[in-house]
């Protein structure tokens, strides 16, 4: 087909106006199942501080005779655990004239970075209170550090070979993270293992959090999982987001932002995020034709009692 000599086409067009949609696709993921779920407190100083106690063992030889003179056994005291606040913060700076500027999809370019930096500041938080990491006191130069979920998990522990758990708590435990060991494929009985531990310890798990690879992985194991066939909508069901253990029923939840080698068995109750600063906007100085906006978080984690909780460590993820 011959094109009429001289027809004036868009490759010669001057000024054509962009074809630019007015909207913004963003699909980075921004939910936080773990803070999400558990509660929240004050802090009032930069070394968080609560304390713990445990009944002692049941016994099965409590009977006296009338008129025996009665004995005092000792009394255990309160164990004081703590764990520094750490810094999170995202900042932004934004030129006058980006500002004044007409835009496709946002009207305020200073009002969608700070909508942006919130979000991702909530991200980088919900890693940091999974991480294996023990908390640090910091010193002139060197960033506090928060004692993470994994290096808590200390009392009901499924690990593979070489691995040991992490020693957190309070003065008289000295601060390390876990070892990491073997991978090993994820299992029913290792499952089943850790929420036995749990309930042996007086805990009452309600949540498995874990990567996207094992909850899949769980969604194969038999005990738990509910096959079906609807035949109004021909769905077959394959999944499992309540496990029903032989201790009750726990919700299952993937989390992006926690490793995807650990499966967590919690007790949401016994935890807690502790905001020595909760989220703020600060206003930064201005120093040049620009705004500049800081998002800010001063925060640590609170295990009220780990022995609650535990964790199928050291799995594959592939």
């Amino acid at each position: 087909m011959a094109i009429v000599s001289n027809t004036f086409q868009t490759y010669q067009a001057i000024g054509d106006r962009e074809d630019l949609s007015d909207i913004i696709y963003n699909i980075s993921p921004t939910d936080t199942p773990f803070m999400s779920s558990i509660g929240k407190e004050k802090a009032s100083g930069v070394l968080h501080e609560w304390q713990t106690d445990a009944l002692a063992a049941a016994a099965s030889n409590n009977h006296h005779i009338e008129g025996d003179e009665i004995s005092f056994g000792s009394v255990s005291p309160t164990a004081r655990i703590n764990n520094h606040t750490q810094i999170s913060r995202k900042a932004v700076v934004v030129s006058g004239t980006q500002d004044a500027v007409n835009k496709a999809g946002r009207n305020n370019e200073l009002a969608y970075q700070i909508s942006k930096s919130s979000k991702e500041l909530k991200r980088d938080m919900e890693t940091t209170l999974c991480l294996n990491q023990t908390g640090t006191a910091g010193a002139t130069g060197t960033a506090r550090k928060i004692s993470g979920l994994a290096s808590w998990i200390q009392a009901n522990t499924s690990v593979g070979s070489g691995g040991a758990n992490g020693q957190v708590g309070g003065a008289d435990v000295p601060g390390t993270a876990r070892t990491d060991g073997t991978q090993r494929a994820f299992t029913e009985a290792q499952l089943k293992n850790v929420v036995k531990q749990c309930w042996d310890e007086g805990g009452d798990p309600s949540m498995i959090m874990l990567g996207s690879f094992n909850k899949q992985k769980l969604s194969g194991f038999t005990g738990g999982s509910t096959k079906m066939t609807s035949a109004e909508d021909k769905r077959l069901v394959n999944a499992v987001d309540i496990y029903e253990s032989d201790f009750g029923a726990l919700t299952v939840v993937p989390n992006r932002f926690s490793r995807s080698r650990d499966c967590f068995v919690l007790q949401p109750d016994m935890w807690c995020v502790a905001f020595l600063r909760d989220f703020q906007l600060m206003d930064l100085a201005k120093t040049g034709d620009a705004e500049k906006k800081a998002m800010l978080a001063e925060y640590t984690l609170v295990s009220k009692n780990e022995k609650a909780s535990g964790a199928v460590f050291d799995l594959t993820t592939s």
